[in-house]
């Protein structure tokens, strides 16, 4: 999947949502390439592998599609409400499993400049970022992932997380503090 970080304008977006919500193929296929990136990154750095997050992926859209009908977009934006739609799958899926995420599942991309060396470290680095990542509380989890991964704004995290925007930023916050406790933690036992 490759990341989009240009997202057009909410009054484009509204005017695709309408022509989706009027059975458009084509608006939705948009409303798709616009959000696609995004809801991957974010079901992948809860499942950790790539098989299921591109399913889930495409389970969220899958729903979006038949629940658009539905969506009002006075109520939250639709970034929103397709995360809530993900967030939901992903839940799902591990009830389903009953398993937590596997820190010994593979996370190397694929490169062809830095050496075996330097490929090594930043492994070693990603790997220690997601352990104190998943190490956090859920919610902390979540706005971190959103805010670092996934580029939302305060205001799309407060709307998918049903919270105002000061209390995102105090909760982003106390989430970066305990991260870097939990790094110097396992730091000071390295």
């Amino acid at each position: 999947m490759q990341i989009s970080r240009k997202t057009p304008p909410e009054k484009d977006i509204d005017r695709l949502v309408q022509r989706a919500v009027n059975g458009d193929v084509a608006a939705f296929g948009e409303l798709y390439d616009i959000h696609v990136d995004q809801i991957y990154r974010h079901i992948y750095y809860r499942v950790g592998n790539t098989a299921d997050a591109e399913d889930l992926t495409q389970q969220v859209f899958i729903k979006a599609w038949h629940a658009i009908k539905r969506y009002r977009r006075k109520s939250v934006p639709l970034a929103a409400w397709l995360m809530t739609i993900s967030r939901n799958l992903v839940i799902d899926f591990y009830r389903a499993r009953k398993e937590k995420i596997s820190l010994d599942d593979d996370y190397k991309e694929a490169s062809k400049e830095p050496g075996p060396e330097l490929l090594a470290e930043i492994e070693m680095e990603r790997r220690e970022l997601i352990e104190t990542i998943t190490r956090l509380p859920e919610e902390y989890r979540q706005v971190i992932i959103m805010r670092f991964i996934e580029d939302f704004s305060y205001e799309e995290i407060a709307a998918a997380l049903n919270k105002s925007e000061g209390a995102i930023r105090v909760m982003l916050h106390r989430a970066l503090k305990k991260m870097r406790d939990l790094m110097e933690e396992r730091n000071g036992k390295s």
